[in-house]
């Protein structure tokens, strides 16, 4: 696999399994990860002592942490072990609740179900992760390639500095579920975002 194919592989890590054309037409282009960050992450082989993360490892890693993406975010909270994110792009909105785990052979998954305009779809995504002098290597698992997610001395362009402690999802979760659900027009989450720009300009 080319360079090119593995960072578009690893763009869309989160996208559920969908029928084609709903794939199509209502989720093309969501719950792809900044393309700057993947711009490195080229194809690569972990070293032959590195080794499997523990579960621990990974719950460190992850716990209250946001994972920023190119037009949304998803969150792992440490209470229950919740899981939730938010994707939009134009007029199409999805949304997931769930849970994310961690074992000790190195894998982190997120089992959600994920809620689009034309129905509810239970997805799970699951990454292996190896480390080597506090390099870790991580892969989407089962047919992914090994790419460096964070070096012994991180980069700013490395994938995992798109995980930050702020809450990027509560509140837009928030919004769309208070949203209406009797047939009225429904403002989206790109309205919501325009309206919190427009009150901060007045303060």
């Amino acid at each position: 696999m080319t360079t090119k194919q593995t960072i578009e592989s690893a763009r869309r890590p989160f996208l559920p399994v969908l029928r084609p054309a709903i794939l199509s037409r209502v989720l093309a282009g969501l719950l792809m990860l900044s393309g700057e960050g993947w711009a490195a992450a080229a194809k690569v082989t972990p070293p032959e002592d590195a080794r499997a993360m523990t579960g621990v490892e990974l719950y460190m890693l992850y716990r209250n942490k946001s994972w920023k993406w190119e037009h949304g975010a998803g969150r792992m909270e440490d209470e229950g072990r919740a899981f939730k994110a938010w994707s939009e792009s134009g007029d199409s909105q999805v949304w997931a609740t769930g849970r994310w785990i961690v074992t000790d052979q190195g894998l982190f998954c997120m089992k959600a179900d994920w809620h689009t305009p034309t129905g509810t779809y239970a997805n799970k995504t699951c990454f292996k992760h190896r480390i080597s002098d506090l390099t870790i290597y991580q892969k989407r698992e089962p047919s992914g390639d090994w790419y460096v997610f964070r070096h012994t001395v991180p980069k700013d362009s490395d994938e995992f500095a798109k995980l930050v402690s702020e809450d990027l999802v509560s509140s837009k979760l928030e919004f769309v579920e208070t949203s209406p659900k009797d047939g009225r027009e429904k403002t989206s989450l790109q309205q919501q975002t325009t309206d919190d720009a427009e009150r901060k300009m007045e303060n």
